[in-house]
């Protein structure tokens, strides 16, 4: 008697991608997932790509993956993809120290996330 397998938890058009342990802290990733929010992925891309954000490049690369996961593993149309969910997790907080002045020190942290992308697939209004 082995436990029943997991239910599907994403829809039949969604597809997803997660980034673990990113080195950037959860409220600077934000911003951009509040960028690509709700657009389309073509136009999501292409404001990741001249974005001048240094976390812009991992949060291309995960969207990039959530497009690819949609294409092969779930036969979804690229063109027709939208940015559903974009949110941002808390990871762990590297903790140093900086040596101050008079032989104190004060703590320096070092934040991560995780970043998750969901995409989906909505059918294009019909033109009258």
């Amino acid at each position: 008697m082995s436990k029943p397998n997991n239910p599907p938890r994403l829809a039949e058009n969604e597809a997803k991608a997660v980034a673990r342990m990113l080195r950037v802290s959860p409220q600077k990733l934000n911003l951009l997932a509040q960028l690509i929010r709700g657009k389309k992925v073509e136009r999501a891309l292409a404001d990741l790509e001249f974005s001048r954000k240094r976390s812009a490049l991992d949060v291309k690369k995960t969207l990039e993956s959530a497009i690819a996961n949609a294409e092969n593993n779930h036969s979804l149309d690229v063109d027709d993809l939208v940015v559903a969910q974009a949110f941002v997790g808390k990871a762990l907080v590297m903790k140093r120290f900086h040596a101050r002045a008079r032989g104190r020190a004060s703590r320096v942290e070092k934040p991560f996330s995780n970043l998750t992308i969901i995409v989906r697939e909505v059918q294009a209004q019909a033109q009258a």
